[in-house]
């Protein structure tokens, strides 16, 4: 953490008064500093004066938070925190209403501040405010004041709420209760009793003893959407609070009050998007209920357990027609039941109850099972008949694929897992269907065997088919679906070819989105590259090119050489003997000052190619050039011997009339360049040392006798 600065330059308001601008010294004490500040306006009693943020939240500076002071900060000097605590407990006992409403509503705005809220609290300010609640004499609006600055007080820890008598919880209650209250009454009021809930057991009791759940449901029937919302988190915290056996009694209550219609219909399906508080608790019912699921998917099947085995049982004689298995012997029964079970994809033929030993699933996957083959018979009947029967090793195993598909649910809902503080990714569709779980492993299990299909699968690819599906359904749950049966459509329509096309479609979004970074490191060292290669160019030229003149009878008879001077500012060129390989630039006897150079010529626009127009070829049109000078009225021309040296030399001429150079060696030189220097900057170098030399070419072998003799006779 970086060191706090010990001056911080801040400025002071005071109603009335022009701003101070101070420099803040952090090492004087904050009495000393509120002196001065008092002295600059010729106040009297710095004690009974304090600082407190302007903007924002307005808390009080103290010494244990005044090093997040920051420059530029407003501050703002007001009455020490004791004094408007004071003037603030004799307010709301005034006998004018007024006066005790407007003291209450200033109340709950300074108490959200833990330096008031103990000065307040240790003058009993707290006892006063749940003696005006018990009472009961006030007006709505001096009511909503008093509960909330209590709550504001409470929340703050300071008080523990366990203090509170049964009177004031009672009369708390009361409020939630009542078919006719001020909404502003009752929001905060569910408030103070979620509070209580969540602070112990014995708060918990009493909240539950109290509370009208009938009341509580018709609270999220309102148009109120905060009280929809509070009413809720109430629900919540006494979900959360309550041991196993309240739990399940709060469950069958509201499962008998049909919750999950209440939920949708009158906060998800009439308000469409609910807010990020509702979606939060909404959450948090979804997890807390799905989580009675837990113990049957923790517990593992028990092979001496005759209830479950009679379940295994059950399976397999709805799957299977079977004769009468009291005639057969034991033998030939139990060779019966081994082919049975394996026909229905189990693993351990004679002992199935051995693959539901793992948990998770555990039970929960024999659940389901057995919810699928009594709720939908023809369907399971269908599905393990048509595997059983196939004989080109295609076959989808039932009790296999209905175990992993059972965990792969579990684990998209979180089942076990407890409620993320943050977390706000609730299912519609969990508050329009009952027995989830099952009724989405019914839809699952078939579209199972439906991409297996579509797979061509075999037993080796069954990892690879419950990738898929667990897509499917991960993907279609992501949408939101409202119904089982728009869910079963969109899953069902969402078919393997289907997945696959996203899967090429996202891998090129990402290769795009992966190769952003890239292509602005690219830009980013192309005009560094760019000079590299016009300094490039500028050299070649320095060094020079010899170049043929070719007559009108096409014969190459003459040469002549040109070159730049060193410090870029004159051609230099002249006639050479044929053996000449670089002269001297002071050999060269003719020149052109850059400065003169009017244009750059090429191809068909060259003087020189308009002189013997229809008589020159492709080949000489491509490397043919010229530069005018002297108003244009001369004209040096160029024949290249090559196309690179085409290239080097119109591209240096261009640098040096101030032109982009746009041969296509210098794309593909600069595309090259790019490329080394980005690997280069992609490589991890971390603890490499790159030496400074190249590595010595190492000296070639004293004999080649390892190189094979491969002669016509051995073919």
């Amino acid at each position: 953490m970086p060191q706090q600065k010990d001056i911080v330059k801040i400025a002071i308001q005071m109603p009335g008064a022009y701003p101070q601008l101070i420099q803040l010294d952090q090492k004087k004490p904050l009495s000393a500093v509120i002196k001065e500040v008092c002295d600059g306006w010729n106040l009297s009693g710095p004690d009974n004066h304090a600082l407190q943020y302007a903007d924002g939240v307005q808390m009080y500076i103290t010494e244990s938070n005044r090093l997040d002071i920051k420059n530029g900060c407003i501050l703002r000097l007001t009455k020490a925190p004791g004094c408007c605590a004071e003037d603030l407990y004799k307010g709301i006992q005034s006998a004018d209403s007024g006066v005790r409403c407007d003291s209450l509503k200033q109340l709950a705005n300074v108490s959200t501040d833990v330096t008031f809220a103990q000065e307040f609290i240790s003058r009993d300010g707290h006892v006063l405010l749940v003696k005006i609640v018990e009472d009961g004499n006030e007006s709505p609006l001096i009511m909503t004041h008093t509960l909330t600055s209590f709550f504001e007080l409470m929340d703050h820890q300071i008080v523990s709420w366990e203090n509170l008598s049964s009177a004031f919880i009672k009369k708390i209650a009361s409020l939630v209760n009542a078919k006719v209250c001020d909404a502003s009454i009752q929001q905060v009021s569910l408030a103070l009793l979620e509070s209580m809930v969540q602070s112990g057991r014995a708060l918990y009791l009493l909240v539950k003893q109290e509370v009208t759940l009938e009341r509580l449901l018709a609270h999220l029937q309102v148009a109120n959407q905060q009280i929809q919302t509070k009413a809720m988190a109430l629900l919540m915290a006494l979900l959360q609070t309550a041991g196993d056996a309240d739990r399940q009694e709060l469950f069958a209550f509201l499962s008998k009050k049909n919750l999950r219609q209440y939920i949708y219909k009158n906060i998800i399906h009439s308000s469409g998007a609910v807010g990020d508080e509702m979606a939060h608790y909404l959450y948090v019912l979804q997890s807390v209920t799905l989580n009675h699921l837990e113990p049957r998917m923790r517990t593992p099947l028990d092979c001496y357990s005759q209830d479950q085995r009679e379940v295994l049982h059950t399976l397999r004689q709805a799957a299977f027609e079977t004769e009468s298995e009291n005639s057969l012997s034991n033998e030939r029964r139990r060779s019966l039941c081994a082919k049975e079970f394996r026909k229905l994809g189990f693993s351990n033929n004679s002992n199935p109850g051995q693959d539901l030993v793992r948990a998770p699933p555990g039970l929960l996957a024999l659940d389901t099972m057995e919810y699928f083959s009594s709720r939908y018979p023809d369907a399971y009947s269908r599905f393990v008949l048509e595997n059983s029967s196939r004989e080109d090793k295609h076959e989808c195993p039932f009790a296999r694929s209905s175990i992993q598909l059972t965990l792969v649910l579990c684990e998209i809902l979180r089942i076990g897992d407890p409620p993320s503080e943050t977390g706000a990714d609730y299912h519609p569709i969990f508050f329009s269907q009952d027995r989830l779980v099952e009724e989405l492993f019914c839809v699952c299990i078939q579209l199972l065997n439906k991409t297996w299909k579509e797979m061509r699968a075999t037993q080796e690819d069954f990892d690879k088919v419950m990738q898929v599906v667990r897509e499917q359904i991960t993907r279609t749950l992501s949408s939101k679906p409202t119904s089982l049966e728009l869910f079963k459509n969109k899953v069902n329509a969402l078919n393997y070819g289907e997945i696959l096309k996203l899967r090429q479609t996202e891998r090129l979004h990402q290769e795009e989105t992966l190769a952003l970074p890239v292509v602005e490191l690219k830009e980013r060292l192309k005009p560094e590259l760019m000079d590299l290669i016009r300094q490039q160019r500028l050299n070649r030229l320095c060094q020079g090119t010899l170049f043929r003149k070719i007559s009108s009878r096409r014969r190459q008879d003459k040469l002549w050489y040109c070159r730049l001077s060193p410090n870029h500012k004159v051609l230099h060129y002249g006639d050479v003997e044929e053996d000449t390989e670089s002269p001297a630039i002071e050999s060269l006897q003719e020149k052109i000052p850059v400065a003169d150079i009017k244009a750059l010529l090429t191809g068909k626009d060259c003087p020189h190619m308009k002189e013997n127009k229809g008589k020159q070829t492709k080949e000489v049109l491509d490397l043919a050039f010229s530069i005018t000078y002297d108003v244009e009225d001369y004209s040096l021309n160029f024949i290249a011997s090559s196309r690179a040296d085409f290239c080097l030399w119109t591209d240096g001429l261009s640098v040096l009339l101030g032109r982009d150079m746009g041969s296509e060696s210098m794309r593909s030189e600069l595309e090259i360049l790019l490329s080394m220097e980005i690997k280069l900057r992609l490589l991890d170098l971390e603890n490499v040392q790159i030496p400074d030399l190249a590595p010595p070419v190492p000296l070639p072998p004293s004999n080649y006798h390892f190189c094979y003799d491969f002669n016509a006779t051995e073919q």
